[in-house]
């Protein structure tokens, strides 16, 4: 399998900046075209002291203007929707888009919105079974034919339709880095999502190794998926200044050959698929770094799962 990028895009604009932020998107689309293979949307309603533009009517818009590529829920909380009402709107957006929707989903973490938003913020365990559910009333209600029902230890459904079918099936990713988290993605997800250093990513990837040796699944058939951030510079000193300015200290800052060498880390772990903010974008000389530079070294990489 080759390896694929994901771009994320800025989750909203300041106020009063909307047509600066959608001339930025639009020229950032056009100068990754052909080289990402997605557009990653946070599931936020503010975000670093600023409001966040919302995820799904996000995505729709992007699947319309941006034909050519994917669009990744990154991820979901599960707790801000219905489970039901989700897995209809995953397939009405799979079925208008053609089939290039990826369901990223996740437990929820940012207490913030909830609390601001008035929805309820359980302890971490109670949303971990919530997320279970919310994976279980997905598939069943993408699968399962004419009215389906669910009941789980928090959420329910009692003879619900979800039609049409999504074809093809909307992959489901699960974001987070928890051992009970994980365990979620080796029982039911076709892609994990997570960050950090290598270190860390290893000890993670070995706990999710094990979540599968128990459950009797296939490691190599959940793709192993990368979030974070890219700071690329011509030089050494020139990226790492502009990680500073950025507030940025993700395992991804160098030149293009440094980058690349650090991809290949998580590539030789199994990691195919990176989806990361390229920070400096739309500048066409980053773009340049990154598309002509940094890609052609990634994508020829030899990727193996588990």
């Amino acid at each position: 399998m080759s390896v694929d990028f994901g771009l994320h895009i800025e989750p909203g604009a300041k106020t009063g900046e909307h047509n600066t932020w959608l001339e930025n998107l639009d020229a950032t689309a056009r100068l990754m075209e052909g080289h990402v293979r997605s557009l990653c949307v946070y599931d936020h309603f503010f975000y670093d002291g600023a409001a966040a533009y919302e995820v799904w009517t996000t995505m729709t818009f992007l699947a319309t203007r941006f034909p050519n590529y994917e669009v990744v829920s990154f991820v979901l909380g599960q707790g801000f929707r219905n489970p039901a009402l989700m897995a209809l709107m995953g397939t009405t957006l799979q079925t208008l888009s053609q089939g290039r929707l990826t369901m990223g989903i996740g437990a929820g973490w940012k207490e913030d919105e909830y609390l601001a938003y008035d929805y309820e913020f359980p302890r971490g365990g109670i949303r971990i079974e919530q997320l279970e559910d919310a994976v279980n009333i997905l598939q069943k209600l993408w699968t399962e034919t004419g009215q389906v029902s669910y009941d789980g230890k928090h959420y329910k459904i009692t003879d619900a339709w979800c039609e049409p079918k999504p074809v093809p099936m909307i992959p489901i990713m699960v974001g987070g880095a928890g051992k009970k988290t994980m365990r979620v993605a080796a029982k039911y997800a076709d892609l994990w999502n997570a960050g950090g250093e290598i270190d860390y990513y290893t000890e993670r990837l070995d706990i999710l190794k094990q979540h599968c040796n128990e459950l009797d699944r296939d490691i190599s058939t959940l793709r192993l998926t990368y979030g974070g951030g890219i700071v690329i510079g011509k030089t050494e000193k020139e990226a790492q200044h502009y990680a500073e300015e950025e507030g940025y200290d993700g395992p991804f800052i160098g030149t293009a050959e440094q980058v690349a060498e650090k991809m290949a880390d998580f590539v030789e772990l199994g990691v195919d698929y990176f989806m990361v903010k390229i920070h400096g974008l739309p500048d066409p000389e980053i773009s340049s770094l990154v598309t002509e530079e940094l890609m052609p070294k990634v994508k020829n990489l030899k990727t193996s799962n588990g």
